[in-house]
């Protein structure tokens, strides 16, 4: 795909996210794209994401839909304001909240398909509903609420231990 992700748009000082992170170097990388009014990504679990042999860990669900949650909050922040992602003063969102519900075991191996819908904004908070699918069937769901992030966590130094 030749267009931006929605993470793409992300300054680099705020870039760092295990999930979605440009330059976390041991992070999982998830694209979020706008298709219509959803956020769409998809995601290849690889076998140390395990949990028992064959199945994707519950715990790398939650991570990718926690963090295509947040995408599709940042771009719905800019389309509802008419501004192109990335510009300032930017709009950065955190999860509040997550809720997520597995519907059936995850295989290994196939690829996973996430789809983010904005069913809430009121002031500062932005809902979505996401949806992980796998060879046609809905696996696992979750709830994110998303808010805008306070500027005191902006642009702080990042920790590196080693």
């Amino acid at each position: 795909m030749n267009k931006k992700s929605i993470q793409d748009h992300y300054p680099d000082e705020l870039n760092h996210c295990y999930g979605c992170g440009l330059f976390n170097e041991h992070g999982l990388h998830l694209k979020s794209y706008w298709d219509g009014d959803k956020a769409v990504a998809n995601f290849l679990p690889r076998p140390y994401h395990m949990a028992v042999p064959g199945y994707v860990y519950g715990g790398l669900i939650a991570s990718i839909i926690d963090c295509h949650g947040i995408g599709t909050a940042v771009a719905e922040a800019y389309r509802i304001k008419h501004r192109e992602m990335g510009t300032e003063p930017l709009l950065i969102y955190v999860t509040a909240s997550l809720q997520v519900t597995y519907l059936r075991p995850t295989p290994l191996g196939v690829p996973l398909e996430l789809r983010g819908s904005v069913t809430e904004v009121k002031g500062r908070k932005i809902v979505v509903d996401v949806t992980v699918t796998v060879e046609g069937e809905v696996s696992a769901k979750g709830e994110v609420v998303a808010v805008q992030m306070p500027e005191s966590m902006m642009f702080k130094k990042s920790v590196n231990r080693k």
